[in-house]
């Protein structure tokens, strides 16, 4: 079966509107924002396998909008009933067969819709049991994707938790002359999955250079992005900027640039920015690719974890 096959198949089994029985009432369903965090609300009392309102849908998204990412609680699907509850928000990130990314299959060139993220033998084994620096997926895409949604399957007993940070209140942080400078330049993510590819025994996010000076070869394909991105929804601006991948401002002086993107991720990585995920199994997290980074902390080679995630197309940053 296809990727296309598969998210047709989802989208035709899906709970239809006038199966009462399958059709949830929004009343049930309850948002509450953490206000103790940086950014997250919880949302209780959904049941992701039935029918949504058009009223349930722009809830949530709104909500996605204000406070960057949604943790639904509780929740028991299968691949299909999660591609069906992920497509009320957007569709399915394909990037070109020609931009690799994590999961990109080496017969399509493109990842499957529903991506397993996992050490366990046979479900993936696509991010290994170490710790991830903090990324905006996609963030090297011409169109990086919109969100993801990853849920929680087999869980470690041991580390493998999930922060994620509001790159808005980072930006809101800095002083007004900074924002300003900030927000004229253009910044290249250079595709860390080109440099394993050509670096075999490496991963998406292992080694890599911090900053690209000139007198060094570009690796990949190199497509500019705002610095400072706007949030298509709110208008609210926040840092484009990750804390590893191999990075280059244009035009501008390699060395200075190098420290000012040195100094910005010292600062997007602050607590009071941060939000970390203790995962449940049966939790799904939805958030807002555009504005927020993500990281995961180790956990023990031994121990299982699988999580599957589904990302959402998105449009070009400005």
């Amino acid at each position: 079966m296809t990727a296309l096959t598969q998210l047709s198949q989802a989208i035709h089994d899906a709970p239809r509107w006038h199966q009462a029985e399958q059709f949830q009432d929004g009343n049930e369903i309850r948002i509450e924002a953490q206000h103790d965090q940086a950014l997250g609300a919880v949302v209780y009392g959904l049941d992701a396998r039935k029918a949504q309102s058009g009223e349930t849908i722009y809830r949530l998204k709104q909500a996605l909008a204000e406070h960057l990412i949604l943790i639904f609680k509780h929740q028991s699907l299968d691949d299909l009933q999660y591609l069906a509850f992920a497509s009320y928000f957007g569709s399915i990130f394909r990037p070109g067969a020609d931009i690799p990314v994590l999961a990109s299959q080496d017969d399509t060139g493109t990842p499957p819709d529903v991506v397993p993220v996992s050490n366990a033998v046979g479900k993936g084994d696509y991010t290994g049991h170490g710790e991830l620096a903090a990324h905006a997926d996609h963030q090297w895409t011409p169109l990086p994707s919109f969100g993801s949604l990853l849920y929680a399957i087999e869980l470690p007993q041991d580390g493998g938790q999930t922060s994620w940070y509001n790159t808005i209140k980072a930006y809101e942080a800095l002083d007004e002359a900074t924002q300003k400078h900030l927000d004229q330049l253009q910044l290249i993510t250079y595709n860390p999955f080109v440099r394993a590819k050509n670096n075999k025994g490496t991963t998406g996010y292992g080694a890599t250079p911090l900053y690209r000076f000139k007198d060094q070869p570009i690796v990949g394909h190199a497509y500019p992005h705002p610095l400072v991105r706007t949030h298509p929804e709110s208008g609210r601006k926040g840092l484009w900027l990750n804390e590893r991948s191999e990075v280059e401002l244009v035009h501008y002086d390699d060395q200075s640039g190098s420290e000012l993107i040195a100094s910005l991720r010292e600062h997007l990585l602050k607590p009071e920015f941060r939000y970390e995920h203790q995962w449940e199994e049966g939790d799904i997290v939805f958030w807002d690719n555009q504005a927020t980074l993500h990281s995961r902390r180790p956990f023990p080679s031994d121990q299982r974890r699988l999580l599957k995630r589904i990302s959402l197309a998105g449009g070009r940053p400005y």
